[in-house]
């Protein structure tokens, strides 16, 4: 689900213990491509989130944007699912011409896609009842089993490595870290929900 992150975390690692210096374009790639990669993953979670309880329609609405990310990321390095992409040192080459501001197309419809994914199950009776107060997973639980992401901010944690101990461009973006506190799958389900916005801010 999240390719190009892990791709990311292994180069960066490298970098690190090598004393690489990445150019800073490539590290602006790579920023634009681990969000857009977010917004993949979030995009499958509340897709068969939807499934799990009952709804349907939201995995296929999931499905029409995530289709379009992967077809960025065929642009930029030819592959749909395991990307190798980003390499220590920097990226496997430049972003293709017209690539930049399609995936600025892609962040502007998002906006207004993404207000259909809340219609559809923020508050729905239905997926609230089923959601709300179930599952709960208190901060000290959260630590004790070494949750991380929107599961670690879904239980009232605001971590979040990108604002925590920023790597690549993060120290220069403006972003939220989305945090939620009753610590229920409720709450974990609008974490990443609001996670897909502040990806495309």
């Amino acid at each position: 689900l999240a390719a190009m992150n892990n791709n990311l975390g292994y180069s960066m690692a490298v970098e690190k213990l090598m004393g690489i210096e990445i150019p800073r374009r490539a590290m602006m790639i790579r920023t634009i491509c681990a969000e857009l990669n977010r917004i993949g993953s979030h995009l499958i979670a509340f897709g068969t989130y939807g499934l799990d309880i009952g709804a349907f329609t939201p995995f296929f609405y999931a499905f029409r944007e995530r289709e379009w990310m992967m077809a960025l990321f065929e642009k930029i390095c030819g592959a749909r699912l395991t990307y190798s992409y980003i390499r220590i040192g920097g990226v496997f080459n430049d972003a293709p011409p017209g690539w930049l501001s399609e995936v600025d197309r892609f962040c502007d419809v998002f906006e207004e896609k993404w207000r259909e994914y809340y219609d559809l199950l923020v508050e729905n009776h239905v997926f609230v009842m089923r959601t709300k107060d179930i599952g709960i997973i208190p901060e000290e639980m959260a630590y004790d089993f070494g949750l991380t992401g929107p599961m670690l901010r879904g239980s009232g944690v605001q971590w979040d490595l990108r604002k925590a101990l920023p790597y690549e461009v993060y120290d220069e973006l403006e972003f939220d870290v989305p945090v939620r506190y009753n610590c229920d799958t409720y709450d974990r389900y609008l974490v990443r929900m609001e996670e897909m916005r502040q990806s495309t801010r």
